[in-house]
This record gives structure tokens, sequence and C-alpha cells, in this order.
């Protein structure tokens, strides 16, 4: 029987071109890096009825891996300077063990309360209010904490907030405009809100402004040091993922505003930092091109 001429979406699907083959295995390996398969996690489904919607800023920015990658390992950085965050982090958590894991719970937190639906964000986020609710103990100074303090949670979220932004901008959009920064800060207070976090910024100025604000407050001891060791040298997920963690993690640190850099004991020398930002742009670059592929030649003809 006679047939027409085969389409080009039918022809990769019977023979898939070389590039298209590699796209997707490169594109398994990073979603691996975000979903646990024993715990039967799969990638977020985009809803555009969630917390945000499409046309948000924060849709934009946090769909790009480098720069969350990048900016994940800064914000964390930052956020161990104050001695009640790394308190919190040090007593109730198992980064010692499973650094990794601890990652991947973070960015799959943030890929639901972003692109999940209502339901599923408010239980991510009531969820983990829920657990703060009851951690709390003492710095080895005395002085007692608790997790679910609100000055705390609006440092963990400026910080957050303030490292995704500067990766996005640094690896994926160079040129974003002042008032969509502000936009990307209003948006996320929204989150910011529902967590419990007080006070919250609502542009960049504002989070600048915060985060000067609680600067006197941070410090650096021996418990900040092994936190940051651990950060910075956990294994990667696969051999396959190596050249990016490795990669993120220097430009992580690059990332850093010079007195944290400095406060924590980390260099980024003036004459490597191009060769960091240039292969991490490059592995941007190459990222972008990888997702962008598979979802052409996974979406249904209209």
């Amino acid at each position: 029987m006679a047939r027409g001429p085969l389409t080009p979406r039918t022809q990769r699907a019977i023979a898939p071109p070389l590039a298209l083959v590699a796209q997707r295995a490169i594109a398994k390996q990073v979603v691996a890096m975000f979903n646990d398969p024993t715990k039967g996690e799969t990638p977020i489904v985009r809803r555009p009825d969630g917390l945000f919607g499409p046309d948000s800023v924060a849709w934009r920015v946090h769909g790009d891996v480098v720069g969350m990658l990048v900016g994940g390992v800064s914000g964390l950085l930052l956020q161990m300077l104050h001695p009640k965050v790394l308190a919190g982090v040090w007593d109730h958590s198992n980064f010692r063990a499973d650094m990794h894991g601890r990652l991947r719970r973070t960015a799959r937190f943030i890929a639901m309360t972003t692109y999940g639906g209502p339901e599923d964000a408010t239980r991510a986020i009531d969820r983990v209010r829920t657990i703060h609710s009851h951690l709390g103990g003492t710095l080895p100074s005395g002085e007692a904490y608790r997790v679910s303090d609100p000055e705390l949670l609006a440092w963990v979220h400026v910080t957050e907030c303030w490292s995704f932004l500067n990766g996005w901008i640094r690896y994926g959009e160079p040129g974003m405009s002042a008032a969509d920064q502000d936009r990307y800060f209003a948006e996320m207070a929204t989150m910011g809100a529902m967590l419990g976090a007080d006070p919250l910024p609502r542009t960049r100025l504002e989070a600048r402004r915060l985060i000067d604000r609680m600067r006197p407050q941070l410090r650096v001891d021996a418990r900040t040091r092994e936190v940051a060791r651990l950060v910075l040298s956990q294994p990667p997920s696969s051999p396959a993922t190596a050249p990016i963690q490795t990669m993120t993690l220097q430009a992580g640190v690059e990332l850093l505003p010079v007195w944290a850099r400095q406060m924590h004991g980390l260099s980024a020398p003036v004459l490597t930092r191009p060769l960091v930002r240039a292969g991490t742009m490059g592995l941007a670059r190459t990222l972008r091109w990888t997702f962008a592929g598979v979802r052409a030649a996974d979406t249904p003809p209209s």
C-alpha cells in the first residue's frame, strides 16, 4: 500500500537525529539532579493558574537551570552567614549525610511553588511552615532561636531572591530592565508572606537595604566553614553531571558580593573570573539548546 512522504516529526520519531539523541541524554541527566526517582518524583508540570503564571518574571527567572544552580549556591553561602539560620541547618538538617538531597528538595520546592497549581503550592508552603513551627534551639553563645522567626525567614527569602535574580541576570538576561527586577521581588513577596517572612522587600533597592541592614548580625565560625566546605565539595550526583556541578559551584562563589566572599575566606581571582563566567555562559547556552530541542521534538503538532 502506497504511503505519502513522511513528515519531519514522523521521521524524528522513527530515527531521531543525533543532536536530538544527545539533547535527550543530557536532559535526562539534568532532570535527575532535581527529581528523586526512588521517591517517585517527576518534573513539575507547569500550570498557568499557580501563584505567578506564565507572564510573570518568576517563571522566567526560575526556568533557567544554570541561573538557578549558580544562584542557589550563592544564596546558600549568603544564608549561612547568619548564625541563627546556620544553627537551624546545623541542628535540624541531615546536610552532612545528604547535602545533594537537601539542595534537591529546595529546588523542588521552588519549582512547585513557581509552576505548580495553587493547591500544590499552598500544600508545599503549609508543609514547610508546619516543620518550621516545631524547630528551634540554642546558639553556642546561649542565645535561643526559633526557625519560624519572621526576621530569619526574611533573611532566607531575600538572600535566595537576590541570588536567583543575579544568577539569571548574569547568565540569562544581562539587559534585564530595572522594572522587571522590581517586579520579581514584588512577585516573590507573595510567597515570602505565605511562609511567614517579615519584613519583605518588594523592589531591588528594598532588598539591598534589607541585606545591608542585617549585615551587622552576620558571623563566621567553625560551623560556618564546615557547612560551606560541604556545599562546595559535595560529590556530583552522577559522572555525567560532574562538569555542570564544578562549573556552577565556581560561578556561585564568584556571584557572591565581595564582602560575603571575604567573610567566607573564598577567593575569586581577577584573572580566572572571565574563564568562570565564559565557561558558565557556555554551559547555560548548551542546556537551553538541550531543553529547547527536547520540547520542540515532544510538542504535538497543532
